[in-house]
């Protein structure tokens, strides 16, 4: 799970909220087409202040939140307070699934939870009660996305999700393996709170670079964190929505409108 804020945020930017500005006007008046705008939250599960706020940002600009939720930190009486924190508007809301614990098991290199390292058996078993879990949990509001935990996982975990009916699998630009015919890719472009740049002013450097290069696409995907969100990231993220809305040139979608476009 991620944790702790990113030194982008560690401060307000009085330039930096110029230069988001600057860098979405730029990026609506290169575009001829209109570009789709998903919003994925990760690491769901446990209510707290910190996702309320979040969730009260979206509200407010009336704009849909892909919320990957960990099956097993749910429970019955998370998922009620959850509800309760998103039910001034519930449509706004697609909730879809996020590994099974996100527990790491890979002995070296990068974290997966459903990487090469585990036998094909546990990986189907993880995938198949996470999915159980949460529609016992959800019911028919289980949207069947799978982000895995660190945008990464193995082919057989991709050959599953297709076997099993999954709409769709969302990972990082440019992930792999590639998904086989059959499965949707929903790639995340911009990382708005796991930065490791090492200053604000670096920081705000490669995020306008992100954004530009994300929204130039047909479909660009953005990632949060609520836990590694503060007072300023929060205050960005509300700068965020507010500019991209004010432009006939994004439209915002949930993964269920990509799946069926």
């Amino acid at each position: 799970m991620a944790t702790g804020v990113a030194a982008i945020w560690r401060k307000p930017s009085i330039n930096g909220h110029h230069r988001l500005e600057a860098c979405i006007r730029d990026a609506a008046n290169a575009r001829s087409a209109v570009t789709r705008i998903f919003f994925r939250a990760d690491d769901v599960a446990v209510p707290s202040s910190r996702f309320q706020d979040m969730i009260q940002i979206f509200v407010r600009h009336a704009v849909p939140l892909n919320l990957a939720v960990v099956p097993a930190w749910l429970t019955a009486q998370r998922w009620r307070a959850l509800t309760r924190i998103g039910k001034a508007a519930p449509r706004l809301w697609c909730w879809h699934q996020h590994g099974w614990r996100h527990t790491n098991h890979e002995p070296q290199g990068k974290k997966q939870e459903f990487g090469p390292a585990r036998p094909a058996e546990a990986l189907r078993r993880d995938l198949d009660r996470g999915r159980e879990r949460l529609e016992r949990l959800m019911g028919t509001r289980f949207f069947p996305v799978f982000t895995p935990p660190w945008n990464r996982c193995s082919a057989e975990v991709l050959d599953h999700l297709r076997r099993t009916g999954y709409a769709a699998v969302s990972r990082s630009t440019g992930g792999t393996p590639v998904v086989p015919r059959g499965l949707a890719e929903l790639a995340v472009d911009i990382d708005l709170h796991t930065r490791k740049e090492a200053t604000t002013v670096e920081g705000w450097q490669a995020l306008t670079a992100d954004l530009a290069c994300g929204l130039a696409r047909p479909v660009c995907g953005i990632m949060l964190h609520h836990q590694r969100m503060n007072t300023t990231a929060l205050a960005v993220l509300d700068d965020l929505l507010k500019h991209l809305r004010a432009s006939p040139r994004f439209e915002f979608q949930s993964f269920k409108g990509l799946v069926k476009q």
